[in-house]
């Protein structure tokens, strides 16, 4: 149910890139910034310049020096502010959903080490996920695509990534070969669809918006190890039906008119601020159903397969992130 969901936050990123129409989503642009790669002629600008133009700037953005200590002061600042948005979150939300803890003397040592394999197969395929669409920037192929057909590119990754998720799902966790490949090539898929996201946004504001959904799923995936038994597992139905609504209102500037301003800005907090909401709640349901398949696989039940597990929260990882860009990139244009 949330995988079709990727295609709209992919949709509501490109939104805002360089291919783009000009009537879409735009009641909240800012000022053009100026182009050196402008053209002289004054006919209409294609598309096809347009991304070559975006290409460029964004190459160059990585060539530009940085005066000495600046980096690591920045850094610094980074950390600290992601490690304040840990601990403040994670005792918020000690303080609002966590009241009642476990009372069974804490987790046992086969939940521990279940969740223990998930979160690390989840942090390789999010490592594949970042190297595979910095490659694929880097290398001109996302701007050769993208400047070819836009439309092609999502439909056609969003096709390949459900085909490899559901292969990976459906093959056995006994046979590593076929489904470490097929789990590999589902991260690459992503990587790709997450690959336009560079032409938009600088590496530095990337970072941060990495930072903070780690700390984000980080607290939230403490809340849920930590809480009774299946706690949060009745969030299950409420959080389709909330991602429901956040899709219909990704797809909103696609069907509403430019002139509708005040809706499509009531749709666009829906899909940002509504997306945080639901994604993190699916982070706390994912990790309490990680638990309980442990107990589960533990009793004989069903095979321990991190793997499969590893999939929803890397899925719950990039729609975090992509809103985290998405807003970071708003406030930007906003003291401009």
């Amino acid at each position: 149910m949330r995988q079709p969901f990727r295609l709209t936050s992919t949709l509501g990123v490109a939104s805002k890139s360089a291919f783009k129409s000009t009537s879409v989503r735009s009641f909240h642009n800012s000022r053009p910034a100026a182009n050196f790669f402008t053209s002289r002629t004054t006919t209409p600008v294609s598309t096809l310049t347009k991304a070559r133009n975006a290409f460029r700037q964004s190459r160059t953005y990585i060539g530009q020096t940085v005066a000495p200590g600046a980096g690591a002061g920045n850094l610094v600042q980074k950390l600290v502010v992601g490690g304040a948005m840990f601990g403040g979150t994670l005792i918020a939300l000690n303080i609002m959903f966590n009241r009642e803890t476990r009372e069974d003397g804490g987790m046992p040592p086969y939940e521990r080490s279940y969740l223990n394999d998930t979160f690390m197969h989840t942090g390789l395929g999010v490592g594949i996920i970042g190297l595979s669409a910095r490659a694929m920037f880097q290398s001109g192929f996302t701007y050769r695509m993208m400047a070819t057909n836009p439309w092609i590119v999502m439909i056609g990754g969003l096709a390949a990534s459900i085909g490899t998720m559901m292969g990976t799902r459906a093959i056995d966790p006994s046979n590593y070969v076929p489904k470490y490949a097929l789990w590999t090539a589902f991260n690459a898929t992503q990587g790709a669809l997450l690959a336009p996201l560079l032409f938009m946004a600088p590496p530095a504001l990337i970072a941060r918006a990495g930072l903070y959904t780690v700390a984000m799923m980080g607290s939230i995936s403490f809340i849920g190890a930590t809480a009774k038994q299946e706690k949060y597992l009745y969030l299950g139905g409420p959080l389709l039906a909330g991602v429901a609504l956040v899709a219909v209102s990704g797809f909103a500037p696609l069907v509403l008119p430019a002139t509708a301003v005040r809706t499509l800005a009531w749709s666009e907090n829906i899909w940002l601020y509504g997306g945080l909401a639901v994604f993190g709640g699916f982070t706390l349901y994912d990790v309490q159903k990680i638990l309980s398949h442990a107990r589960m696989a533990e009793r004989g039940l069903i095979r321990k397969d991190p793997v499969n597990e590893s999939i929803s929260l890397e899925l719950d990882f990039l729609n975090i992130f992509i809103r985290m860009v998405q807003i970071l990139m708003m406030q930007n244009n906003r003291r401009k």
